[in-house]
């Protein structure tokens, strides 16, 4: 056989198994465009949520400290997330971790403006965790006014409880209970807790939705904060956000507390600010082991900005697109019925999955890959 026969025999193969790859790509719903996270334009910083940093639960936060799981940085003796580009810069900030969101929220816009005098950046995007989502929009809004132009380009919130969580109000109200609550925390992470500047009292007070205590002098609430800290485009350039939830059942041994027979945050009632009284912003439906929370935070105080939805592909990345029948929520106290009710989007995880507490369900690093991705599209 010539070698004109070869090579025709070679480009034949070559296209049949394209073909192949593409039917294969429809048949399973494979983007092939997302067989890794495009790399960001500006840098990436993760911001943890309350008792972070640098571990919770006894499990590294974003899964270990130097983000081997969530950012590309591959040895011979760690592992390393396959979804992102070996150029992709990132990092994980850290801040008190028991303390209000107006405090972490300047100690995280201190923290990324030397890192941006350091390396020379000029932007950032910003990828918070639970009260981590909140901490970011009081640091974007910072960033703006030093910089005196719009620093952040993608602020991205995971499971924050953006209009309050009913487990705040919950343990404020057992009054010296915060104090034992903080001990226990003390055993399982260490002295940590006790450090300079911790005060779980403010903590809490800050995730309740209301002013727990208009006598103390000190205006709190994620309600205040939201009017003070908004989804504002001057602070960033698009805001977008993931909402999971999970039945009682599945939920992690550690959040139980929200499944004994006294409790339910009902995190998928429509009324305006915290008509039941119970720390959050809308109003439940009564059953409490359905799919309207995560263990922590009703979905109807997840959504800030626009909603994404996680795709699942079987051969390769999976990824995020924006769900735009939801809206985008601009004004956190007030959000629209749909955008508090809807299940749209909703990811069947609870609170500490989200950050890969081990669970035999979720990818966690195939979902920070998507996040990347998700900012590459946007941060430009």
């Amino acid at each position: 056989m010539n070698n004109k026969s070869n090579k025709r025999i070679t480009r034949k193969a070559t296209t049949l198994l394209f073909s192949a790859t593409l039917a294969l790509s429809a048949l399973f719903g494979v983007s092939l465009a997302h067989a890794g996270a495009d790399k960001t334009t500006h840098p990436v910083v993760m911001v943890h949520g309350l008792a972070g940093f640098d571990d919770i639960l006894g499990y590294h936060y974003f899964s270990d400290t130097y983000g081997r799981k969530l950012y590309r940085n591959c040895n011979w003796y760690s592992s390393c997330n396959k979804y992102l580009d070996d150029g992709q810069i990132g990092a994980a900030a850290s801040m008190t971790p028991f303390q209000s969101s107006d405090k972490r929220g300047l100690e995280l816009a201190n923290a990324v403006e030397s890192w941006m005098i350091a390396n020379d950046f000029e932007h950032v995007n910003l990828v918070g965790h639970s009260q981590g989502g909140m901490d970011l929009r009081k640091a974007a809004k910072v960033l703006h006014d030093r910089f005196g132009y719009r620093v952040v380009k993608v602020a991205y919130s995971i499971s924050s409880p953006h209009r309050g969580s009913p487990i705040a109000k919950h343990v404020l109200d057992l009054g010296d209970g915060v104090n034992n609550i903080v001990d226990a925390l003390a055993e399982a992470y260490g002295e940590i807790v006790y450090g300079d500047g911790n005060d779980a009292g403010a903590a809490l007070k800050q995730l309740v939705y209301d002013d727990y205590d208009p006598n103390d002098g000190v205006h709190t609430g994620a309600k205040q904060f939201n009017e003070n800290y908004p989804v504002s485009s001057q602070y960033a350039k698009r805001y977008a956000s993931t909402l999971n939830a999970q039945q009682g059942a599945y939920v992690n041994p550690a959040l139980w507390i929200t499944q004994d027979d006294y409790f339910n945050i009902d995190g998928d009632g429509y009324c305006t600010d915290d008509c039941s009284g119970d720390g959050a912003a809308g109003q439940g439906d009564g059953e409490q082991y359905d799919t309207d929370d995560d263990g922590l935070v009703g979905i109807n105080s997840q959504q800030m900005g626009w909603r994404t939805q996680l795709h699942d592909n079987y051969w390769s990345m999976d990824h995020l697109t924006t769900i735009t029948d939801t809206d985008n929520v601009d004004d956190l106290n007030y959000p629209t019925p749909t955008q508090m009710t809807s299940h749209a989007g909703v990811i069947n995880q609870d609170h500490v999955d989200m950050i890969g507490i081990p669970s035999t369900t979720f990818d966690i690093r195939n979902f920070y890959g998507a996040i990347f991705d998700y900012i590459a599209q946007h941060d430009g």
